[in-house]
This record gives C-alpha cells, structure tokens and sequence, in this order.
C-alpha cells in the first residue's frame, strides 16, 4: 500500500494501475448494436479521481468525451429522489436480477414492477416519473449534470441519440410492458425519447467523477446544499454495490469493494464514500455488458489505495 500523502498518494496510485491495466485495454467488444458507438476506438482508456476536497486527478483519455448510457440512470434517479423523495421506489425495487439489463422476463414475472432502478426497464419508470415531476426528463438531468460536473456544454449527442432511436425496439418492448400493467402515466413514445436522449449525454472521466461527488459527499451537491439526504444517498450507494453492474455485480463487489454504475459506452462510476468518486472509461465490454478494463483498473486502486467499504 502507498504513502497517504493524499496529492502524491493519489497521482502514484494512478500511475500505478495505468500500467497494471495494459493487457486488458483494447479487449471486450464495443456495443455494437448501437451503430454509433460501434466506431469507438477499443483501444481508449482514461480514468480520473474527484475528491471531496474538490481536487481531480486523472491518467489516459480523462477528459475525452464519451457516450454515458446507463451511468445516465444514477443520476436520473437521484434528481428524481431529490424532488419527490422516497415515492419512486414504490414503483421499482432494489434488488439484483439474473437476467440481462434488457430482459423481458423478470419483468413479466414481476408484473410489471422493475427489479431496481438500473435496468432498462427501471430507467424506464425512473424517466416517467421524472418527466411527470419537471414536463423534461431529459432536459432536467442535462441541467443537474451541468451544475454538479461543473461543466455548462453537457448535452446529448445527437448522432447517437439518432442511432439508439433507430434501434429502440427492446427498450420500446419493455417500456409496453411495463405500460400494460400500469406503471407508466406517460406516453410510451414520450419516455422513450427523453430516456435515449439521457443515455446518449456525452461525458468525460473527470466530469462524470465530478458530477457524481455527492454520492462520496453524503448527499450534498456541488454548492453545499442538501440534494439527498443521507439515509437516501446510503440507500442508493448500497443499490449501486448490489445492482449496478448487472450479471457482474457480486464479481465486482468480491474484486473491488466498492459500489458502482457501468454503462455500456464503456465507462463506470465508483464511489469510495467520504473519500472520492473514480470515473474510468474503456469501451471493450464484458459478456455482462462491463468495461473489461475500467473492471481491471478499479481492483487494482481499490487494491493499491485500501479503499473499499469493506
């Protein structure tokens, strides 16, 4: 473990795991059916480190734009727990699915009640609500993530938004099932575009590990003020730790420790509560729909730092 000089500590940690990552940059497969992220370059890695004393750090492409797909669900969801409180989650649970993200099935046996918030289907409920709460869903998470990252130029990528849109079939699937029984009070069409238009954010490492800090910071945004409570930001860190990385989150919680969102653009938020948010983007994916890298390189700062809620 390294010295815990907290500036040199975290640049020698960071240095660290770029070279312990090297074998795993550039394998997986890009989420190829989604034509505009099949282009990605495999071979793209970058990772950065927020801390809750307001210093970043960052190795590789950090500050390279990419597409945020589901990391757009955390921070959907917690906008809506921050202006309706607790009232979404009875409309979805908090537990882990066996299924893929897309699946139809265990929203069929669950009748219409989404596992937890990050799968497709729960994103799904979580853009309903959302979009009744502000009249625009997407346009309402486009300004939080502007104001918690920092950064006033967010915005979707109209090119992949375009592209998923074109290949919208599953998630228009499930977003009828979930209609069918009851647990979607807008149009179908309506969540549809302004979930694509979510997923379809275009960020980088150091904003996107910026714009997550109230997740480290017990609830509180970037101007100080209470955005969640701390109970509702433990709860949400702990249904990241059990549902955030899909068929791969009892994997990552045994190799990393640390609770988690990925996306299938390749990046995935970590947060180490108190401490920092790590943002790391690799586009070569897991069978699980998992950056293979940014999974290699969050073990190894988890094992190089001693960071971990365990």
């Amino acid at each position: 473990m390294l010295a815990r000089s907290p500036r040199p500590f975290l640049r020698t940690a960071l240095d660290h795991v770029m070279e312990a990552v090297q074998p795993f940059i550039g394998t997986g497969r890009v989420a190829d059916y989604i034509p505009a992220l099949s282009t990605v370059d495999p071979k793209r890695f970058g990772m950065a480190v927020a801390t809750v004393d307001g210093e970043t750090f960052g190795v590789g492409d950090y500050r390279q734009q990419f597409s945020v797909q589901s990391l757009a669900k955390v921070f959907a969801f917690a906008l809506t727990l921050a202006v309706d409180g607790d009232r979404v989650w009875g409309r979805l649970g908090r537990e882990a699915s066996p299924h893929p993200f897309n699946s139809l099935v265990q929203l069929e046996q669950d009748l219409g009640v989404p596992r937890n918030p990050f799968l497709n289907a729960g994103a799904l409920v979580t853009t309903d609500r959302l979009l009744s709460l502000t009249g625009d869903a997407a346009g309402a998470l486009r300004a939080f993530l502007c104001a918690e990252s920092g950064n006033t130029s967010v915005d979707t990528d109209p090119e992949v938004a375009l592209s998923e849109l074109a290949h919208v079939h599953r998630n228009a699937a499930l977003a009828h099932l979930v209609a069918s029984y009851g647990n979607l009070d807008n149009p179908v069409a309506d969540v549809l575009d302004h979930y694509v238009r979510q997923c379809a954010i275009a960020m980088s490492c150091e904003d996107l590990a910026a714009a997550a800090l109230f997740l480290a910071r017990g609830g509180r945004g970037a101007d100080g003020a209470e955005l969640l409570s701390r109970d509702a930001t433990k709860r949400l860190n702990a249904t990241m730790l059990v549902c955030g990385m899909y068929g791969g989150a009892g994997e990552f919680a045994y190799r990393v420790g640390l609770p988690a969102k990925s996306g299938v653009g390749g990046g995935i938020i970590a947060v180490v509560p108190n401490r920092c948010v790590v943002c790391v983007w690799s586009p070569g994916l897991d069978a699980c729909g998992n950056s293979v890298a940014g999974v290699a390189a969050l073990e190894a700062f988890s094992s190089i730092t001693g960071w971990s809620v365990f």
